[in-house]
């Protein structure tokens, strides 16, 4: 599979120059597809194409809006089963899960885009005036590999709704699902300009995208570190940026939950897309006195768990998505050991069920302190640590000791109890007794794990800007 084009103002163009990038399926360490890797220039052209589709796009009505997003969705679910296997092989997710999870919800995001747009007034009148909301112009779009098309969707779906255009530069590691989207819409009609993609990686093209001064938005979601270089970029030209970064949830489990029920579904949280996932339960708070049960459930948990073919539909966890991030993994597993926390399942090394990929041990630690490396750093791998806690002032102080707040995790029998603790944690996101990821609720983060907010109308609301309109009345009089 060579996917060397970039789709630019309604077209399938050749690269500026010629640079290409083998995409490998992690599962078996092989190059099975070629991309192009853009260039300043590429994203210049995308920019230029964007910003002359705006001002048309702008104006289309509701109503044909509409009409658009609904043949994005139909040509989604027609291809649904291609989008999924293209997740797998290009990242690893196992196939049931890339269908249930990675490309059902990518679908959610245009529904609900959709949705909104139906809905949403983008007049009112306040007193005797008008607040008027509008597109805010070219958005300039950067997804990460672990979500590929979630992602991806989250961001275009919106903007599109919104009348904006997008320049969408994918994970230059997972790019091939979203290029098949590209392909979804240019066959639903949108007009050439409103969308395009440039490939390629973060320094060069996602560099040039959050700094070009035709691109009004960048809207990012990766690493903190990575964040940070974007809305510096962006601040030459004082863009609106939004982002979602990272995250080191916490799972606070009370005293009056059913413990090992809790503790089995926290570990299966936190192993969501095998670890990589930005608001895993990663850190599992839990009552001193139940720390042997706790582990023993950990176990259990563990050992349920079915590592293989991300193929086979009977895998509940696949590879990582590269040889870095499963380097990065075995450091931190190994930090765990040299601070001297409890390995309480897994441990180093690839399962002794595969002989080659980027499979990582599912892997539990118990004993851990505030200050050891799992505990703080984000590991975006199937690594928990079990930490104890004597009272809920002092859990709800463990869990607030980060420099993230994308999510929170409460476990209680008492709802009004667990909403009290819900309450103090200091994160975009709480959920409460394994509530479902929803995603028409606003997504995002406090300090460090990023601004801004996306889904549902909160998400829509990110493409919009503000004007008040004054004097109107007095006028038409």
């Amino acid at each position: 599979m060579n996917k060397l084009k970039f789709y630019i103002d309604g077209a399938w163009v050749d690269p500026a120059t010629p640079s290409t990038l083998g995409i490998v399926n992690p599962a078996t360490e092989e190059t099975f597809a070629q991309i192009s890797l853009g260039s300043r220039q590429d994203v210049d052209r995308a920019a230029r194409a964007a910003r002359r589709a705006f001002a048309t796009w702008c104006d289309v009505s509701v109503e044909a809006r509409l009409t658009y997003l609904r043949k994005v969705i139909e040509g989604f679910r027609a291809r649904l089963p291609d989008l999924a296997r293209m997740m797998t092989l290009e990242m690893g997710a196992p196939i049931t899960f890339a269908t249930e999870r990675q490309a059902t919800v990518a679908l959610f995001h245009f529904e609900e885009a959709a949705r909104v747009l139906a809905e949403y007034r983008f007049e009112e009148r306040m007193g005797n005036e008008i607040v008027r909301r509008e597109p805010i112009g070219v958005c300039g779009l950067i997804t990460p590999w672990n979500w590929p098309l979630n992602q991806v969707a989250s961001k275009v779906a919106p903007a599109l709704a919104t009348g904006c255009t997008v320049v969408l530069k994918p994970s230059e590691i997972a790019p091939l699902s979203a290029m098949l989207l590209a392909e979804i819409i240019h066959d639903a009609g949108i007009p050439a300009g409103v969308f395009n993609l440039v490939n390629g990686d973060g320094p060069v093209v996602g560099e040039a995208i959050a700094a070009h001064p035709a691109i009004d938005m960048v809207s990012f979601t990766g690493s903190t570190s990575a964040g940070i270089r974007v809305a510096k970029l962006a601040a030459d030209t004082v863009k609106r940026v939004a982002q979602e970064l990272g995250g080191k949830s916490a799972n606070i489990i009370l005293g009056d939950a059913d413990l090992k029920t809790a503790v089995i579904e926290g570990v299966h949280a936190c192993y969501t897309n095998g670890g990589q996932n930005c608001q895993s339960p990663t850190r599992m708070l839990i009552p001193r006195a139940s720390r042997d049960a706790a582990f023993a459930a950990a176990r259990e948990a563990v050992d349920s768990i079915r590592l293989g073919d991300p193929l086979d539909p009977a895998s509940t966890m696949g590879p990582m998505v590269n040889q870095g991030q499963f380097d990065k993994i075995q450091d931190l597993i190994q930090s765990g050991i040299d601070e001297g926390a409890t390995l309480v399942a897994g441990g180093m090394g690839r399962p002794a069920e595969v002989n080659r990929g980027y499979y990582v041990r599912p892997t539990v630690f118990g004993d851990v302190t505030p200050q050891m490396r799992i505990a703080r750093e984000e590991i975006f791998g199937p690594v928990m640590s079990i930490m104890s806690y004597d009272t809920e002032d002092e859990a709800v102080d463990i869990a607030n000791d980060t420099p993230f707040g994308l999510a929170g995790f409460v476990q209680s029998k008492d709802l009004d109890r667990a909403r009290k603790i819900a309450n103090r944690i200091r994160a975009g996101r709480v959920y409460l007794n394994g509530a479902r990821f929803d995603r028409s609720l606003p997504f995002g983060g406090y300090k460090q794990s990023g601004n801004g907010r996306e889904f549902g109308v909160f998400g829509f609301e990110e493409y919009l800007e503000v004007k008040a309109i004054l004097g109107y009345r007095a006028s038409a009089q």
